[in-house]
């Protein structure tokens, strides 16, 4: 297969089918994190001035997670490996896969967890998720029904306000469209309420898989390179304040605590 490798990273080269040049669309515009048509014109700017930073370099870390059997690791399968295994035993623990994509020209790595059990959810050895995924069945409504505390779980070692929320209904090619119809109703006014945004996929089929993927890794990759270009003017703006400071402690700036990993 031919893969693009990239001089910028020490990672393994990135395949030229994960090339991502265009802002993926969402499932349904009522239910998206992002309502433009293209990335951000900082974004783009950046990425053609190559003022990324450290983003080529770090690895986004996304955690999915959802009642036994609603097909968690079925998704990430497919997406990974472009394999569907019916008779795939039980994730017990963790799951992980790694994707790297080009992004705006620009590596970037997402680092896939499936979880299993809530209690497993907080002590892996992931610190901080960037993007959380909640998976349930679209011909099990009690399993939308459990989203929530899935949601609250994976959000109690992680800042809310810094985490992308994807809501995921798996299994679309075994519901009737009467019975997707329904419960798509009852999933987008619950990812409306946490502010996530909805797809609707089949692993069995790929339907959706693929471009919903593409579409995390686009966020997050946006949202990883806003937040570089922020630390960059913040450091500016502080380096003038020092250089002009009259203070006669040359070391105070290195008498802050030091941050928590997870900051």
């Amino acid at each position: 297969m031919s893969v693009r490798v990239s001089s910028r990273s020490a990672f393994p080269p990135v395949r030229r089918d994960r090339v991502i040049a265009q802002l993926p669309q969402s499932f349904r515009k009522e239910a998206a994190l992002h309502i433009e048509e293209d990335f951000s014109s900082k974004v783009r700017t950046a990425c053609q001035e190559q003022r990324t930073g450290t983003v080529g370099f770090k690895i986004s870390k996304v955690i999915v997670v959802g009642d036994l059997a609603v097909g968690k690791t079925c998704l990430i399968n497919r997406f990974c490996k472009d394999a569907f295994d019916k008779n795939y035993k039980a994730t017990i623990g963790v799951d992980f896969e790694m994707e790297r994509f080009e992004v705006l020209g620009v590596p970037f790595s997402l680092q896939l967890f499936s979880i299993k059990k809530k209690r497993r959810t907080t002590q892996t050895c992931v610190c901080f998720f960037s993007v959380v995924i909640i998976v349930f069945d679209l011909n099990d409504i009690a399993s939308l029904g459990h989203a929530r505390q899935w949601l609250e779980d994976a959000l109690k070692e992680n800042d809310p306000t810094s985490v992308q929320l994807f809501l995921v209904g798996t299994k679309k090619d075994l519901s009737s469209p009467a019975q997707y119809s329904r419960i798509e109703q009852d999933a987008l006014k619950f990812a409306s309420e946490i502010c996530a945004e909805f797809w609707a996929v089949s692993s069995l089929t790929g339907e959706n898989v693929t471009e919903f993927f593409f579409r995390v890794a686009a966020l997050a990759f946006e949202t990883n390179v806003l937040a570089e270009l922020e630390k960059s003017g913040t450091r500016q703006i502080g380096d003038v304040v020092r250089i002009n400071s009259t203070s006669s402690d040359p070391l105070a700036a290195s008498k802050k605590k030091p941050s928590s990993c997870c900051q």
